[in-house]
C-alpha cells in the first residue's frame, strides 16, 4: 500500500487513527501493530513472513546479547551475519549470480527473487536494534510485540526515516498525545502529501517522458530538463513520504528524526550527505565508518570508499548503483583531500585575520566569497545531477550516451521535440515551483532577525495562522485531485 493512493487516504488511514485513539492504553500498541502487519501485507501477502521471520531472529539475538554476557560477541555476529543474509538472499543473489553467468556463460541460470518491499529499511533496523544492544545492555526490548511495533511500524516500513530503536524505546511503553501534537503531525503529513502528488509525480511524468525516449533525438536542452525533472522528481518523493511518516508518528505520539534538510541549497558534496536522507548517512556513519576507524585510526580515505560502495549497493543490485556511490564517494574523498591541504595553511590564516580584526573588510573580498559560494553550489549541483542520471538509467553505457547529449559531446543532427514540447505552460509551472521549494524561503525572510523573534511573531499572529490553515487545505484539496486524476503514482524507494 502507498500513501498516496485513495485506498489509504479514505480508508485505511481514518480507521486506523480512529482505532487507535479508541483503543485503550496498552491495546494501542497491539492495534498499531496489526494494523502496519495489514498494510504490509495489503501488497505483499507472502513477504510478510519475511520480515516476521526478521523480527524474530532480531528479537532472539537481542535477548542472546543481553542474557549471555560471555559470549554477546558471537551473538552480535550472528545476528549482523543473519541479518546482512536475509537481505543479500532477496536482494543481491540476482545480481551477482548474473555477473557469474557472465564469466561462467551457460553454466548457471540466473534466478528470479522477488524483492520484498521495505526489506533495506527494515533490516537496518533490525541491524540497529541488535549492536545498540550489544552496545548498551539495559535498552533492550524483553516484549516481542514491542519490538515488532518498532520494526514494522507502517509509517516509516517502506520508504523511512531509518529510526534507530533508541529514538523511540520509550515512546514505545509510554508516549504522550495532544491535539498539539496530532494539528503538527497532520500538518506535516498534508505537507508530505502535496509533495508527493504534485510535484514529485509530475516532475517524474516529465522526466520518464524524456529519459525513456530515444537518445539519438534528443536535444542538449531536453537531455537538460529530463535531469533537473528526475531531481526534483526523487528529492519531493523521498522527502515528501519522510514528511508524511514523520507526520503519522506524531499523529501516533512517536517522534521520527527528520530525514532532509534542502538538500540542494548545498556547496559541497559532503554537506549534500549531511542533508541528503540523514538517517541513513547517520546510519552509515554510527555502524559502519566509526566502527572502521572513522578519521582518527587507519587510512579515511579508504573507510569513506566502504561507506560509498556501501551506500551504492544499498540502493540497489546493479553497477549502475554502485558507481553512484562511488561517484559521491570519490568527490567526497577529493574535498577531504583539499580541506586537508587547506590545513596546512590556517595557521598563517588565523594569525593574517588576528592582526586585521577590527578593519574593515575589502569589498572585493566580500565580492570574491559570494562567487565562491555561487561557484561552489554550480559545482555541487552538477555533481548532484549528473549522479542522479546514473540512478535514474542504471545501464553504464545507456547513462554515458545520455550525458554525451547533455553536455553537447554528441551533437544528434535530428532532433525529435523541442523542449517547449515537453514544458507547456501548466509544466512549466509545476517546474518553477518545484524549484522555488527546494528552497528555505521561510528561514531566507527572517535572517534580518538573528534570533527569530519577528518570524515567532508572525507565526503566532491570527492572519498568519488564518493564512496557514487555508493554503493546508489548498493543498490537501489539490493533492486529492492529483491522486484521483493522474494514473502516474510511482514511487522510486520500492526499489530499494
Amino acid at each position: 500500500m502507498v500513501f498516496s493512493t485513495i485506498i489509504f487516504l479514505c480508508a485505511f488511514l481514518p480507521i486506523t487513527i480512529i482505532g487507535y485513539y479508541l483503543m485503550p492504553g496498552r491495546g494501542k500498541n497491539i492495534f498499531l501493530l496489526l494494523c502496519s502487519l495489514l498494510f504490509y501485507a495489503w501488497g505483499e501477502p507472502v513477504y510478510v513472513f519475511v520480515m516476521l521471520g526478521s523480527i524474530i531472529c532480531n528479537y532472539a539475538f537481542g535477548m542472546a546479547i543481553y542474557s549471555f554476557e560471555a559470549k554477546r560477541k558471537l551473538w552480535l555476529t550472528l545476528a549482523v551475519i543473519t541479518n546482512l543474509g536475509i537481505l543479500g538472499i532477496f536482494k543481491y543473489t540476482g545480481f551477482v549470480v548474473a555477473n557469474l553467468s557472465r564469466i561462467l556463460p551457460g553454466l548457471l541460470k540466473v534466478p528470479e527473487i522477488a524483492l520484498p518491499i521495505g526489506i533495506s529499511f527494515y533490516t537496518f533496523q533490525g541491524l540497529s536494534y541488535c549492536i545498540d544492544v550489544y552496545r548498551d545492555r539495559e535498552i533492550v526490548q524483553k516484549n516481542p510485540l514491542n519490538l515488532a511495533l518498532y520494526i514494522s511500524m507502517f509509517p516509516q516500513l517502506i520508504a523511512g526515516p531509518i529510526v534507530r530503536y533508541g529514538d523511540v524505546s520509550r515512546s514505545l511503553t509510554k508516549r504522550t498525545h495532544s491535539p498539539e501534537l496530532f494539528a503538527a503531525g497532520a500538518e506535516r503529513f498534508i505537507i508530505g502529501l502535496s509533495k508527493k502528488a504534485i510535484l514529485a509525480n509530475s516532475m517524474g511524468e516529465l522526466a520518464d517522458r524524456i529519459m525513456g525516449s530515444n537518445i539519438d533525438y534528443m536535444s542538449s536542452s531536453v537531455a537538460w530538463i529530463g535531469a533537473v525533472a528526475y531531481t526534483l522528481q526523487i528529492y519531493f518523493d523521498f522527502s515528501g513520504y519522510s514528511d508524511m511518516a514523520i507526520g503519522l508518528g506524531k499523529i501516533f505520539g512517536f517522534h521520527f528524526p527528520e530525514n532532509f534538510n534542502y538538500p540542494y541549497i548545498s556547496k559541497s558534496i559532503r554537506e549534500f550527505w549531511r542533508r541528503w536522507h540523514i538517517s541513513l548517512s547517520t546510519w552509515f556513519k554510527d555502524y559502519l565508518y566509526i566502527p572502521l576507524g572513522g578519521n582518527r585510526r587507519g587510512n579515511v580515505y579508504v573507510h569513506l570508499f566502504i561507506v560509498f560502495l556501501a551506500t551504492g549497493l544499498w540502493h540497489g543490485a546493479a553497477w549502475g548503483f554502485v558507481l553512484w556511490g562511488l561517484w559521491h564517494g570519490m568527490f567526497s574523498i577529493l574535498e577531504r583531500i583539499l580541506e586537508n591541504l587547506k590545513k596546512k595553511r590556517r595557521a598563517e590564516r588565523e594569525l593574517k585575520a588576528e592582526a586585521e580584526k577590527g578593519k574593515i573588510e575589502n569589498p572585493l573580498r566580500k565580492l570574491l566569497k559570494v562567487l565562491k559560494a555561487v561557484w561552489c553550489h554550480i559545482y555541487t549541483m552538477l555533481v548532484v545531477i549528473v549522479g542522479w542520471v546514473l540512478f535514474k538509467i542504471v545501464d553504464v553505457g545507456e547513462t554515458l550516451r545520455y550525458l554525451k547529449v547533455m553536455f553537447g559531446i554528441t551533437g544528434n543532427a535530428f532532433v525529435a521535440y523541442h523542449q517547449y514540447y515537453y514544458l507547456d505552460s501548466r509544466m512549466m509551472c509545476l517546474f518553477m515551483v518545484a524549484l522555488i521549494a527546494c528552497i528555505p524561503w521561510m528561514k531566507a525572510l527572517s535572517l534580518d532577525d538573528q534570533n527569530g523573534e519577528n518570524m515567532i511573531r508572525i507565526k503566532n499572529s491570527i492572519p498568519f495562522i488564518l493564512c496557514k490553515r487555508a493554503v493546508l487545505l489548498l493543498l490537501l484539496a489539490l493533492s486529492f485531485m492529483f491522486v484521483i486524476t493522474s494514473t502516474y503514482n510511482p514511487f522510486i524507494y520500492f526499489r530499494f
